[in-house]
């Protein structure tokens, strides 16, 4: 007989727990998506050194999602949540205390490192205590709905505080509700689920070095160049070791990450379809951030106002996603949500730059929304469905791994194309643009080597050109230079939006015909042994 929730002490305590867990860490996450452009100017960072500000957080997450879902696993969760909440805590402070992007970049890392457990665990707590099949798809569905207006209320916050002249207050914010979420995750159920588990260290090890070579070769190589020695080799100990991880994981007692999932077809897909259409999601929500923020100098209040409508829909349409979770084929869900994502990216690349109307992002950045809201939740539940449930921990952690991977790729691919290409055109075009200007050396000289170790971003940013010395004062940025770098910037931003619009497009592709046939699970849950995998522990 099916199990019921008041058979389940604490159920409703832990999925209240782990939902807020999981808006703190998407509040965490999202909050630099209106705040580029504040950065830009309050640190004068590069292209590159605004994509580490994100990427700072998203590789630590990825890179340790399944290490903790391990853990939670062995030991137990509950604890390990709060351990997450506190890393949040100690990462936002450092943070919201920062002087120069390098020391924003050092609390990124911690706040990310909280986010790789928040992120498994309170998915991980959730499905282990759910009773039944729709317990499970409506908790998942709450849960990735309060995903979503996290996501939603970050920039919203980040912009209001920016707006007002103190960016640093939003932190003090993630620090009040990381404590809440302290205080919630006490009052939940512990489970675990250590039966045939234990760490992986060289799976682990591999996996880790291999990720950050890999990311830092693709962000970095968008400022030194990708043929550059060490962002080479970086590609290369990268792709090795990452190699090396799946040779270990085939062969180890107790992997990390049991490949076998991906002998599943379902599984697959939706696992390859994953991590390119949140490539997607994600690098058409940066470009807009990057557009609106660093580029066009908007205010930064306008950019929260558009990640609300990004993410509220995920969030409104929770009762929608999970009615359609549990009735509608995973194979339609997703592809029609795929679609919209990529009607959502591709529009925006139409746009000129020199139009600085803003609300025409609203009908491009709803469809994104919408989309986001038919897909996050469908690939959750057809990777927990998919597997036994005692195998919830590794299914939950994999699935914030593959959803997070695309979501670290999404900046920092796309903007290692953008601001290489807006780099490249500004540097062609640059000479005869000093000449035209009327720039004087040695101001035009400096002007050069602004934009040859800044890029695009810093002429499009900076007001003055600096005076080589105290007797030889700034003079203004000329306009000629400034719209060369403007214009270079929307050029590439528009190439951006297209290719994150072709990715989710591809995506959709996946799931139509890679799903083809599937069946989907059962809508009962047996008794018996499953019974045993779902009883939590004390």
């Amino acid at each position: 007989m099916t199990q019921t929730i008041g058979r389940i002490p604490g159920y409703t305590a832990t999925v209240v727990a782990g939902s807020f867990a999981v808006l703190l860490a998407q509040v965490a996450y999202s909050l630099p998506g209106a705040l580029n452009g504040t950065f830009q100017q309050e640190f004068q960072a590069t292209g590159s050194e605004l994509t580490w500000i994100t990427a700072a957080f998203a590789i630590p997450m990825v890179v340790f999602e399944l290490t903790t879902g391990v853990i939670g696993d062995l030991f137990g969760r509950k604890r390990l949540l709060q351990a997450g909440a506190l890393l949040t805590v100690l990462g936002s402070l450092v943070a919201a205390l920062a002087g120069t992007v390098q020391v924003m970049w050092v609390g990124q890392v911690v706040a990310g490192l909280g986010a790789a457990v928040l992120y498994p665990i309170s998915l991980a707590m959730i499905a282990a205590l759910a009773p039944d099949h729709d317990a499970r798809a409506k908790a998942i569905a709450l849960w990735a709905g309060f995903l979503s207006i996290g996501a939603a209320i970050s920039p919203l916050l980040g912009g209001a505080f920016a707006a007002s002249g103190n960016w640093r207050g939003a932190y003090v914010v993630v620090i009040g509700a990381a404590i809440v979420s302290i205080v919630l995750t006490a009052r939940a159920t512990d489970s675990s689920a250590p039966d045939g588990r234990k760490l992986d260290i060289p799976g682990q090890v591999t996996l880790a070095v291999g990720l950050i070579a890999v990311l830092y070769a693709a962000t970095q190589g968008s400022d030194s160049g990708f043929l550059q020695p060490s962002v080479v080799l970086a590609f290369v100990v990268g792709v090795l070791l990452l190699v090396a991880f799946v040779v270990i994981e085939l062969r180890t007692e107790s992997p990390l990450l049991h490949l076998h999932l991906f002998a599943n077809r379902a599984y697959a897909v939706v696992a390859v379809a994953t991590v390119i259409g949140m490539f997607a999601f994600l690098a058409t929500a940066f470009s807009m951030s990057i557009w609106l923020g660093a580029i066009q100098h908007q205010n930064p209040l306008i950019i929260g106002v558009m990640f609300l409508f990004i993410q509220g829909p995920a969030f409104v349409l929770v009762p929608v996603v999970s009615h359609l979770i549990r009735n509608v084929p995973a194979r339609w869900i997703l592809t029609g949500g795929f679609i919209l994502m990529a009607a959502g990216g591709i529009w925006p690349s139409t746009f000129d730059v020199n139009d600085m109307g803003w609300t025409r992002f609203i009908a491009p950045m709803l469809l994104l929304g919408m989309g986001f809201a038919l897909t996050v939740g469908s690939i959750t539940a057809v990777a927990i469905n998919t597997v036994p449930v005692r195998l919830a921990g590794m299914a939950s952690a994999t699935t914030n791994l593959l959803r997070d991977l695309g979501f670290a790729l999404g900046p920092v691919l796309i903007g290692a194309v953008a601001f290489s290409k807006a780099n490249e055109w500004m540097l062609a075009k640059l000479g005869p643009a000093i000449g035209a200007s009327g720039l004087q050396p040695p101001y035009s000289d400096i002007a050069g080597g602004i934009a040859a170790q800044g890029g695009a971003m810093a002429i499009n940013s900076m007001p003055v050109v600096p005076g080589p010395g105290p007797d030889l004062p700034p003079v203004p940025m000329p306009e000629q230079l400034q719209q060369l770098a403007f214009e270079s910037l929307g050029d590439a931003f528009n190439t951006a939006f297209l290719l994150a619009g072709l990715c989710a497009l591809l995506a959709a592709a996946l799931t139509l015909f890679g799903l083809f046939g599937h069946r989907e699970p059962s809508a009962e849950v047996e008794s018996g042994e499953h019974d045993e995998e779902l009883a939590p522990t004390h």
